[in-house]
């Protein structure tokens, strides 16, 4: 990265940051965010193309978080990469702010789309794709998608859509973390395997392993798009938040705050 720190330590910054911002707005979705926060590492620590002196350049690739509850994490991470000021993450969720619960590209640089509406990103990012091939750009589009958001019609049919067309530029990323808003997701079901059949260069890794994750987010090879089934725990980073789905909606305060904050290693300089 330019400012010289790893992709581990720029995850382990999105979960602190993603704490305070949950803690100080009393926001929900603290899990979900603590759960991408390796993949958005990754991307933003060398996979992807961006300048944040230039967030609209012609030539960068760009990302849709179609799992749009998970806004706070992408906000850390663009803060944390020089998008804005660190300080910025302070108006989280309060009133007038451009940085929304659910992810807003209104106002904030680097937000490519704004989504809430489970199953819309992915086929914003597809089109995204389909129009940068059309210009003859050489840019690559993911989008991060939930596996509880794959129950989404919307997701099939921009896989369809994205296979018969052969976007290899286009990347699908599922944070494979087994839960959603009321519950598990279905036991049984390979979302590898689907995404497989619906035409994808599909591969599967450990979400949290940075290595691993590098490796899955190689360009495509032949004309196919890529779907990367990645295997996350919800809430990650945090012991008590992991695999436990009320801290879909709870807000950490108190003892809990506490708690969270001594895990992760502790306010950065400058925090929120």
């Amino acid at each position: 990265m330019d400012n010289g720190i790893t992709s581990e330590e720029l995850a382990r910054r999105i979960r602190v940051h993603v704490i305070e911002m949950t803690h100080a707005s009393h926001a929900s979705h603290v899990a979900s965010a603590l759960s991408v926060a390796d993949i958005l590492a990754v991307l933003y620590g060398g996979v992807m193309r961006c300048d944040p002196r230039r967030p609209d350049l012609p030539e960068r690739d760009r990302l849709v978080l179609s799992k749009g509850h998970a806004g706070s994490a992408i906000y850390a991470a663009l803060a944390e990469r020089g998008f804005f000021p660190v300080e910025e993450l302070r108006r989280y969720y309060t009133n007038g702010s451009p940085y929304s619960g659910h992810v807003s590209a209104a106002g904030v640089p680097g937000v490519e789309f704004s989504t809430g509406s489970l199953g819309h990103g992915v086929s914003v990012a597809c089109g995204i794709a389909l129009a940068l091939r059309m210009k003859g750009s050489r840019a690559r589009v993911f989008a991060i998608v939930g596996d509880g958001e794959c129950d989404e019609g919307s997701v099939w049919e921009t896989a369809r859509l994205a296979s018969k067309l052969g976007l290899s530029n286009f990347t699908v990323i599922v944070d494979r973390n087994r839960m959603q808003a009321m519950g598990r997701t279905p036991e049984g079901v390979s979302l590898a395997e689907r995404w497989r059949a619906f035409g994808f260069d599909t591969r599967e890794c450990d979400g949290h392993d940075h290595e691993a994750l590098r490796a899955a987010l190689v360009p495509a090879t032949g004309e196919r798009p890529v779907c990367v089934v990645a295997r996350t725990v919800k809430g990650r980073g945090v012991s008590f938040m992991e695999d436990d789905l009320l801290w879909h909606y709870r807000d950490p305060q108190g003892e809990w705050y506490e708690r969270a904050m001594s895990e992760l290693g502790g306010k950065l300089g400058g925090e929120v």
